[in-house]
């Protein structure tokens, strides 16, 4: 738990104001707590024994502030905690996502969408209540045990010591029971993100599911998964009340004994009632806040494998460090120098060469697999070249920043992306909207005369991977939010691929007419396609083969 705070005590000590009202709200909180025990005394001793009528009226008086006070006191810590603790983790879910952007396209292949949602989601809910709730509960229960331990001191100290004594015996058989619950949790963690990742799977392919009959295969595979999950958090569930047992079974013994050894004082008259019965009952309500902290430290465990798996990305560097200067210049050249890629311990591209000029219309060719997008990739900086370099006007990519680089480049890639949004903002997609600047762009893409006619024209909203747009409208929408970025560099991976053959004649003119001071690179194998390039690059098993 040290580790764990020391991780979030940067964030927190920027509440100050806040942690010091939340502060004083426990203190407040123990202090009235235990106050109402000692109330037992004077209530016992000279109301009910001695009779005395000015302590009649002014004991109730007391216990009604004491517990207003209580009330107020956890009041202000559970909101001003929980404020704190809400912010941090907006805060930390921000950075997280932010993070994960950051990183290249090595570390999303490597990991699960689902783990990576499961991460940003469940891990960081996880911490709310540490961060939040147990720092708040922990100071309110440990300045009310405190206050009460002083009670119990107060009124009996030879009975104090067996009280308290007893209570650190239980330690040992909870330290084993919270090392356990630790290690739960962690497979606990690592099973959720199994679950989300299968779930993603399902809802992100579930028409080849269906095509392929394979709804009960899913549903079995699911299950399984479901019933590990289960299983350990019930694991988990039994080994937490665990630690109740054992503290009342403890607490238990304590009290056997100070009742018996209390009343014999009690009788032998070496001790007034009102003593007694103040000091049992501050020692009932003391096992209560050291039981409520047995059971977060136990509760905790599961943030502390939350945080160790969140500061695992936070504090993650990205393989491919970005540049220091901002490219403003004007696109010359392109420059594919000696070019190698190993990716997965594979060899994707072999010593690559190519010199491309403004104007060009470059096509890349071949088999799947070849390495054409391999070096799109490359081009782009989503991974790193193993040997050789890139440059654009004969200098190194690495040079620059990345956002600056691919400000210069618009991609059509073989997978469409569309958003969950507006087709104006889909167009418009990373750029500066402007609505006519859009139309303009889709009646270059051949899209206009369908969005036109869709319910709210460009403002129609489009759904999650445009499910309500056929493969050729979506195509044409990312077409069109190539030709709106007007980069000097314009991609196109198999971008004709799902239009039928009059649409790829009206969008080969567009690309015709579009090139003018760009570099232009197809990836293509429709000869038609192909046509339109004056240098063409014949890839197999990452080597340039032929060059025309």
């Amino acid at each position: 738990m040290k580790i764990f705070y020391q991780r979030f005590w940067g964030y927190i000590k920027e509440y100050k104001i806040f942690f010091l009202i939340a502060v004083f709200g426990a203190v407040l909180s123990g202090i009235c707590t235990a106050w109402t025990a000692h109330l037992v005394k004077p209530t016992l001793d000279d109301i009910f024994i001695n009779k005395d009528s000015f302590m009649l009226v002014l004991v109730p008086i007391l216990v009604i502030l004491s517990f207003l006070g209580k009330g107020v006191g956890i009041l202000l810590q559970t909101y001003f905690m929980n404020y704190i603790g809400l912010d941090i983790i907006k805060r930390i879910r921000n950075q997280m996502l932010e993070k994960m952007l950051e990183m290249e396209m090595g570390f999303f292949n490597s990991m699960r969408s689902g783990e990576l949602i499961s991460r940003i989601t469940n891990d960081i809910g996880l911490i709310r209540m540490a961060v939040s709730n147990y720092f708040a509960q922990a100071i309110q229960e440990v300045l009310t045990a405190i206050a009460l331990i002083v009670v119990v001191i107060s009124n009996s100290p030879k009975l104090a010591v067996i009280g308290l004594v007893i209570m650190p015996l239980a330690i040992y058989p909870l330290s084993l029971i919270i090392k356990k619950i630790k290690n739960i949790a962690r497979k606990n963690q690592e099973k959720n993100s199994d679950i989300t990742s299968k779930l993603t799977e399902i809802f992100n392919n579930v028409e080849i599911i269906k095509t392929n009959n394979g709804e009960k295969i899913e549903a079995k595979n699911f299950a399984q998964q479901n019933e590990h999950f289960f299983k350990l958090g019930l694991k988990s569930a039994f080994l937490n009340q665990l630690n109740s047992p054992i503290m009342e079974f403890l607490g238990a013994i304590a009290i056997g004994l100070i009742i018996f050894l209390g009343g014999n004082e009690v009788i032998k008259g070496n001790l007034k009632p009102g003593e007694f019965f103040s000091f049992m009952t501050a020692l009932f309500m003391l096992y209560s806040p050291i039981k409520k902290l047995v059971n977060m430290f136990s509760s905790a465990q599961e943030a502390v494998v939350a945080s160790d798996r969140i500061f695992e990305i936070l504090n993650r560097k990205p393989l491919i460090v970005d540049g220091k200067i901002d490219f403003e210049e004007d696109i010359v050249s392109l420059q594919i120098q000696n070019v190698s890629l190993v990716y997965e311990k594979k060899l994707a591209l072999n010593r690559v060469n190519m010199d491309l000029k403004m104007n060009d219309i470059v096509a890349f060719v071949g088999k799947s697999g070849g390495g054409k997008s391999s070096l799109v990739n490359l081009i782009l900086r989503l991974y790193d070249c193993t040997e050789g370099r890139i440059c654009l006007n004969h200098q190194d990519i690495k040079d620059f920043t990345q956002y600056s680089l691919r400000e210069k480049i618009a991609v059509v890639t073989q997978r469409i992306f569309i958003f969950n949004d507006s087709v104006l903002a889909n167009v418009a997609y990373g750029s500066v909207v402007d609505e006519q600047k859009v139309i303009e762009a889709l009646k270059k893409a051949d899209a206009w005369d369908f969005v036109e006619r869709l319910d709210s024209g460009i403002y129609t909203i489009l759904d999650e991977f445009g499910t309500n747009l056929s493969g050729g409208q979506r195509q044409r929408i990312a077409i069109a939010r190539a030709i709106y970025k007007n980069s000097q560099i314009l991609i196109l991976d198999e971008a004709t691929s799902a239009l039928d053959s009059k649409t790829e004649e009206s969008i080969k003119d567009t690309i015709a007419k579009i090139a003018k001071n760009k570099i232009v690179i197809l990836v293509a194998h429709r000869p038609s396609t192909i046509e339109l390039a004056n240098k063409i690059y014949h890839f197999e098993e990452g080597v340039i083969t032929q060059e025309k």
